[in-house]
């Protein structure tokens, strides 16, 4: 073909923008976060009986006199009645 052999060239194309789609990458990051468990200490206190034995005494000196009444003087020897005194 005898035409003149001329390339042909598309003019440049208006550039089409479609709306933003979006891709969503989740990341997962460990937070502390506190978590306060109350605990009530309660003290209880019992009475419990424990047995201390005291004993409880009293002391006294009698002083017995001699009974002339019935009393038998031996000859030599006088009688002496003495209470037993406790320490």
């Amino acid at each position: 073909m005898s035409h003149g052999h001329h390339q042909f060239c598309c003019p440049p194309a208006k550039i089409i923008c479609d709306p933003p789609r979006q891709v969503i990458r989740d990341f997962y990051h460990p937070q502390l976060v506190e978590v306060v468990h109350q605990v009530e200490v309660v003290n209880r206190h019992h009475c419990v009986p424990v047995y201390k034995h005291v004993v409880a005494y009293s002391e006294r000196d009698e002083f017995c006199n001699v009974n002339t009444a019935g009393y038998r003087k031996s000859p030599g020897r006088a009688h002496i009645s003495q209470a037993r005194s406790r320490r």
